[in-house]
């Protein structure tokens, strides 16, 4: 099995400047924020980073935020955030910033959930879970790469899906309380996972040169422990499953 991608210790515990540049509603709840900086030196999709805010009192709130754009786009990262209720740092992004405005950031973080497109990818997100896995599909386009990938993502309805307008045939969505007509409603079942694994890469049993899948799953933890289940009991290994919770 791949193992943990190595990130550069220098890189991870350095502080940079980083200037807003763009502000992109995805959802009602959810807004993608693009930013220019200089020195960043790459990340692989999936990783994440550490985003400081400083008050002019000198506080300063730290938060943990996913990468949502591809290694590709040189001096700039984009992180799309919800606006979560209460939340001091989403809250700011959403009602307060505007381009121009600074931050700090410290990354890239973690090479575990990192995919750098060297082996068949299914990924598997519900709401803001999806935003490394974009970055992966954004990789796996600009790159023009031909390894298997697909995308099972869960939303509330059309109008909770982030990057709705990206999505193409290598996407399924399902919707848990509201869908387009024709389309069911109900939480992310056996049979979704299934149908995805039933055509292993390269078509034959076992898949791909490396042993077939390798699944990334986000979401939430409660959303994290039901895809997982949903994968190892449609026969995808324990080892080759990696997640990425929060909540």
């Amino acid at each position: 099995m791949p193992g943990r991608i190595a990130v550069s210790n220098r890189a991870a515990a350095t502080w940079q400047r980083a200037t807003l540049t763009e502000i992109r509603r995805e959802t009602p709840h959810a807004a993608t924020f693009r930013f220019a900086v200089p020195e960043w030196a790459g990340h692989l999709p999936g990783q994440h980073l550490m985003l400081r805010l400083r008050a002019p009192d000198g506080y300063a709130a730290q938060r943990h935020y996913s990468i949502a754009s591809p290694p590709d786009d040189a001096g700039h990262v984009e992180l799309t955030l919800d606006h979560v209720d209460g939340g001091e740092v989403s809250g700011w992004f959403h009602t307060v910033a505007k381009p121009g405005d600074e931050v700090e950031l410290r990354g890239p973080l973690s090479g575990f959930f990192a995919w750098p497109g060297d082996r068949p990818a299914l990924l598997i997100g519900a709401g803001s879970g999806v935003v490394p896995l974009m970055s992966m599909v954004r990789h796996h386009r600009a790159r023009n790469l031909t390894v298997p990938l697909r995308l099972l993502v869960s939303a509330r309805g059309p109008e909770e899906l982030i990057y709705a307008s990206e999505y193409g045939a290598e996407t399924t969505a399902v919707f848990t309380r509201s869908a387009p007509t024709g389309v069911s409603v109900g939480r992310m079942a056996a049979t979704h996972v299934e149908r995805l694994l039933a055509d292993p890469p390269d078509g034959g049993p076992g898949g791909g040169p490396d042993g077939g899948w390798e699944a990334y799953v986000c979401g939430s933890n409660g959303f994290a422990e039901h895809a997982s289940r949903l994968l190892v009991d449609a026969g995808q290994p324990v080892d080759r499953i990696r997640i990425e919770r929060f909540g």
